[in-house]
């Protein structure tokens, strides 16, 4: 028997006599570590958490090595929310809001107007892919439904949701052609699955663990829950990146900028709120080459 985390992972499971799969995923701490890194909305704060479940869950689903980033776009009071989590399973999160915007009861179309959602993976090897779909449901688990059946066109169902403490999210795929060969029978057990799940209710997903939720759910099923898959928050920015922005300048606009500034540049990384100080002897270190190991004493 494995110890199951507290918080903090995603479960997969599979129907031993159909051809569907599943996932769960649960975040606490990594999604109080987003949201104690800025003061969001309540409204902005739930999208979030349901954007990072679509992450954790997304990771499972897609094979790669590297950076999967999602970014949901629009022209209203939610420009961006934007999501990264890494093959190795570190998340991290931030949004960009207009708060006097957004009602306590706002909806998706209200906050993200005219949005479209962006599905990015950088990996280490190879091409980069991205997709994009319009936001066109009344949610995130609609808007990521049709992102599948838009782009990879395989029948795949989210619900996502959250609470300010609490993101979790399912999902169940279709899978390819192995113990429901006939086409009426796959199309009536799909149905069958994603009509059951539909009976979930937001308390239950978010306060049920996963073998309860797949007993309420599933109970005359033959199931398999496999091991759990932990995440956790991890912000990749650092010293060194920053420095390494700062050298895209050139040094000329580089020392131009932090005379400008009375010898005091601030890059601040918009997903954890780190903030990285540089001041001339800094600037002239990084284009000799020195780094950015040793700031000079006076940075603050």
């Amino acid at each position: 028997m494995h110890d199951i985390p507290e918080t903090d992972f995603t479960q997969r499971f599979i129907f031993d006599d159909r051809d569907v799969r599943g996932e769960w995923v649960e975040l606490d701490r990594s999604y109080a570590e987003v949201l104690a890194r800025h003061p969001y909305p309540r409204p902005v704060a739930l999208l979030l958490g349901e954007l990072m479940a679509a992450a954790a869950l997304l990771v499972g689903t897609l094979k790669f090595d590297g950076i999967m980033t999602l970014q949901a776009r629009s022209s209203g009071p939610i420009p961006l929310l934007m999501v990264e989590c890494s093959s190795e399973r570190d998340i991290r999160g931030m949004a960009r809001y207009e708060a006097e915007q957004i009602a306590d009861d706002a909806t998706l179309h209200q906050m993200m107007p005219a949005g479209d959602l962006t599905l990015t993976i950088d990996p280490v090897k190879g091409q980069r892919y991205q997709g994009i779909v319009d936001l066109d449901g009344d949610d995130l688990s609609q808007c990521f439904t049709n992102y599948f059946v838009q782009s990879q066109q395989v029948n795949t169902r989210f619900w996502l949701d959250a609470d300010g403490e609490h993101a979790r999210g399912l999902l169940l795929q279709q899978l390819p052609v192995d113990r429901e060969r006939d086409e009426d029978d796959r199309a009536a057990s799909w149905q069958h699955v994603t009509t059951l799940a539909t009976t979930l209710s937001h308390e239950e997903l978010l306060t049920l663990d996963n073998q309860t939720l797949l007993h309420r759910l599933y109970h005359d099923e033959a199931v398999r829950l496999f091991e759990t898959h932990p995440l956790r928050f991890r912000c990749s920015c650092s010293r060194e990146r920053s420095g390494n922005a700062l050298i895209s300048l050139g040094e000329a606009d580089a020392l131009a900028l932090v005379h400008e500034l009375n010898n005091r540049v601030e890059v601040d990384c918009q997903f954890c709120n780190e903030r990285y100080v540089f001041d001339e002897a800094d600037i002239r270190q990084l284009f000799a080459g020195g780094g950015t190991e040793a700031p000079s004493e006076t940075r603050h």
